[in-house]
């Protein structure tokens, strides 16, 4: 701890790679790196790929992440290191590396054209994951967590949506536990500010994405305009290749006549726009006649109106979806 109360950051040559999980030394007994070797790393993936994905917000960088905790892992088993719990040591290295990502990506975030958002993740419509995993999965919520340094996200997102103690996380981003109670209470409280809420009815999710997709079919976007609410804002993410707003739009009436000239440009193109979840919340994907993907949207539902419209066009951050469309493309591009 600073004498001004800040955390100290990790000097070079103390980074998130330079410490193992749970300080593995090398094993006495040749068996016990047996038995670490013969785990099953795969059946941990999903939980790493949830950090890393939470960490990032990147569905490319986290897969890039937990590849790169596997490889160490192994690396780690294959020259004898104990390694007592292997989702301990991957859970740690998967953090670490998150970390080391977030501080070299915050100069091409600053830099980003228009309004960033994460990388949507998609799903059919059906039971979603467990609410409160739900919501700290939602584009919303990992949009605020860029609010926080790396390491509090790391503590925080540890703590909050883990269930990790403070000893494992100490341990995890080389911090005191003290320290790190410290910063999760800042970070709770930075989040619990403009921590979203949704609301859980498959029911008003189901009608909301049927009178969009009618609007769309039909070209009539009232009964879909109906539902917003007085304060909706609309975010576009473009990156600067897709067709995006550069800012968001806030207001009733202005995001309807946004909504209108959308519906009137994709309608040409859009040859198929179904449901799905996206990250937990409701929303449509789009094709066009070729069957490639053009865009994403995810609706903040509570108390049946809908409170934002989050739009992912840039073909940069659907590629893990499938193809993308150039129908849209910015012709500088």
């Amino acid at each position: 701890m600073m004498p001004n109360g800040t955390s100290r950051e990790p000097a070079p040559g103390e980074g998130p790679d330079t410490v193992d999980a749970k300080d593995p030394k090398p094993a006495s007994q040749a068996s016990a790196a047996s038995r670490a070797g013969e785990a099953s790393y795969d059946e941990l993936r999903p939980l790493m790929f949830s950090i890393a994905y939470r960490m990032t917000g990147g569905v490319g960088d986290a897969e890039d992440i937990v590849q790169e905790a596997f490889i160490r892992a192994h690396r780690a088993v294959g020259a004898g290191i104990l390694v007592e719990s292997p989702q301990a040591f991957l859970a740690t290295t998967t953090t670490r590396l998150a970390i080391d990502h977030l501080r070299s990506a915050r100069v091409r975030r600053e830099s980003y054209v228009g309004t960033w958002l994460p990388e949507p993740l998609i799903a059919e419509p059906g039971p979603a994951e467990r609410a409160e995993m739900a919501d700290s999965l939602s584009l919303a919520f990992l949009v605020l967590l860029e609010s926080l340094s790396p390491v509090e996200r790391a503590v925080f997102l540890l703590r909050e949506v883990f269930g990790y103690g403070y000893d494992e996380i100490a341990r995890t981003v080389g911090k005191s536990e003290a320290n790190c109670r410290q910063i999760f209470g800042r970070a709770r409280r930075r989040i619990d500010e403009g921590r979203p809420r949704f609301e859980a009815s498959q029911r008003q999710g189901t009608e909301l994405t049927s009178r969009f997709l009618a609007a769309v079919g039909g070209g009539d976007m009232e009964p879909f305009i109906e539902m917003l609410a007085p304060d909706v804002v609309f975010y576009g993410d473009g990156g600067g290749k897709g067709p995006a707003i550069t800012a968001p739009i806030y207001g009733r009436e202005r995001v309807a006549r946004l909504l209108r000239g959308l519906a009137r440009r994709a309608q040409p193109v859009a040859a198929s726009v179904r449901p799905v979840q996206v990250n937990g919340q409701p929303g449509v994907i789009a094709y066009d006649a070729d069957g490639n993907l053009f865009g994403v949207l995810a609706f903040d539902l509570i108390d049946g109106q809908v409170h934002a419209i989050r739009s992912v066009v840039n073909p940069d951050k659907l590629q893990h979806l499938g193809a993308t469309s150039d129908a849209f493309l910015r012709p500088d591009r």
